[in-house]
């Protein structure tokens, strides 16, 4: 079976695809070409659970009233879920589960995201997801604070 082949299995039984970060392309590719709604949730920046919740809700546009929480996270990726015909594909991208302030909190968000494939397969739709583990955050240089989660590198 090729890769191909074989992605597209795994896409159709939903879940987490392990993949390495160079196939991100390919890897969004193969969801569109499913059926599936791809999104990418940038979480480089994000040092903090809430940090984490907002890069999902920028990355599918999630409504006003996002809670910020596990569970609305939870309820928003269920209704996104039935939203779009064949179901949703999320890439995690750069998710720093090393960083001892995030470590926990990926392994919850996870277990979400677990759980929203058996409610997407429990409504005749698909979720599929990959994460790209980081390690810790840089420490920043002495005197420099980081930049908050909203603010772009220059």
């Amino acid at each position: 079976m090729s890769q191909a082949q074989s992605l597209q299995k795994k896409l159709q039984k939903g879940g987490l695809i392990d993949v390495s970060a160079d196939a991100q392309s390919q890897t969004l590719e193969a969801a569109r070409t499913e059926g599936m709604t791809a999104f990418v949730v940038d979480c480089d920046r994000a040092r903090s659970r809430s940090a984490v919740l907002r890069a999902v809700v920028k990355a599918v546009d999630f409504p006003e009233y996002f809670g910020g929480n596990l569970d609305a996270l939870y309820d928003c990726l269920c209704d996104t879920v039935l939203d779009h015909k064949n179901g949703l594909f999320l890439w995690f991208h750069k998710l720093h589960s090393g960083d001892p302030a995030l470590a926990e909190d990926a392994k919850a968000i996870v277990a979400v995201c677990d759980d929203i494939v058996d409610f997407a397969a429990n409504n005749d739709r698909r979720f599929a997801y990959t994460v790209v583990h980081a390690g810790k955050h840089p420490d920043p240089e002495p005197g420099e604070h980081p930049a908050p989660y909203g603010e772009r590198a220059e």
